[in-house]
């Protein structure tokens, strides 16, 4: 629970203020000049800002297909006939998909996992879309996966298992070259690096 020690004039102001400080990366000062920007802001404005987050909760959409966010049951990726349908990054989350797509050196398709394994935090393969990435191999033509997954224990761990799960299908299995850090998280990645990572993909390999 947060905890807001000062004292504000307004309980809708410290409502508020509780409320932005829930967000990560937001302190109680940061989460009060938040706040107090929005209320110089107009009426108008702050309905705005209110109903596209409102919006966006009520009406946003996983892609039934590669399980990244979207406004339609499939996403503007999966629906690109110009992508090659062939090939599969496999990626963590939301965030490293846009990171791969603003290299521009990627024209394949995704697979968003929504975590790594981590015993540590009780997240196991039933708790991530691998199944239904398995299913994506089984029943369509590919021919390669790209493990993007961060350079850390529980990436290795992932890419492992899944590596573990699809050996016995014919495909090529690469992960991104190790012009990532090891250690570092995929989105902040700079895009010249990752770019380069991905073109200079390597054979996976235990």
């Amino acid at each position: 629970m947060i905890n807001i020690e000062n004292k504000y004039p307004s309980q809708l102001l410290n409502n508020a203020v509780i409320e932005f400080a829930k967000l990560p990366g937001i302190g109680n000062k940061t989460a009060l000049r938040l706040v107090l920007h929005l209320l110089k802001r107009s009426e108008e404005d702050v309905n705005i800002f209110g109903n596209t987050i409102i919006e966006l909760r009520k009406n946003i959409r996983k892609c039934k297909i590669c399980k990244n966010v979207s406004d339609h049951d499939i996403c503007d990726i999966c629906s690109d006939k110009e992508r090659d349908s062939q090939i599969l990054c496999i990626v963590e989350n939301i965030n490293d998909v846009i990171a791969v797509e603003q290299t521009g050196q990627y024209h394949g398709l995704f697979h968003v996992l929504g975590g790594l394994i981590s015993p540590m935090e009780g997240i196991g393969p039933d708790n991530l879309e691998i199944d239904s990435l398995i299913d994506r191999i089984n029943n369509n033509q590919i021919n390669e996966i790209i493990f993007a997954l961060n350079s850390t224990p529980e990436g290795d761990t992932t890419n492992f298992y899944i590596y573990k799960k699809t050996r016995n299908f014919d495909i090529k299995v690469t992960i991104l070259a190790r012009g990532v850090s090891v250690g570092s998280e995929l989105q902040y990645t700079d895009e010249i690096t990752l770019g380069r990572s991905l073109i200079n993909r390597i054979n996976f390999q235990i």
